[in-house]
């Protein structure tokens, strides 16, 4: 048996509509909304007491999917953001087509780049951003 796909990538955001804003700044299509409470969460997450609300964002293509979550409760547990290096999940990352105009487009969502555009080769431009809930959402356009 093998897995079929990998479905989503979920994140925690403390302003769920400012992520939407973020992320379809970046290109990406809200498929959805919806608010989550009961048992189902409860049991999924070991809590008491789950009150959600999701967004799912997917990529143009169809193919990826981000799950943005904003917890009424429990309340979310604040956390620095996490530096490059961090153990655990590291960033997110997303072809572009044209990079300068992606960081033009995600600049007035609080889009800060943690480091410069760099050139790896002939073959990308690369960043990396600190994006919704400080979580490094990285970018790169593909040039040869």
């Amino acid at each position: 048996m093998t897995i079929q796909r990998m479905d989503n990538v979920g994140v925690v955001v403390d302003d769920l509509a400012a992520a939407v804003a973020f992320f379809t700044a970046l290109g990406m299509e809200l498929e959805g909304e919806a608010e989550l409470s009961g048992s189902c969460p409860d049991q999924m997450l070991g809590l008491d007491g789950v009150r959600t609300t999701i967004a799912m964002m997917r990529t143009p293509d169809g193919h990826g999917k981000l799950e943005l979550t904003a917890f009424h409760s429990p309340a979310a547990i604040p956390a620095p953001p996490p530096a490059p290096h961090t153990l655990g999940v590291h960033r997110v990352m997303f072809a572009v087509d044209d990079l300068d105009a992606t960081l033009a487009r995600l600049r007035p969502h609080g889009a800060e780049l943690l480091g410069e555009v760099a050139r790896y080769e002939n073959a990308y431009r690369l960043c990396n951003l600190r994006g919704p809930a400080g979580i490094i959402v990285a970018l790169a356009e593909q040039i040869g």
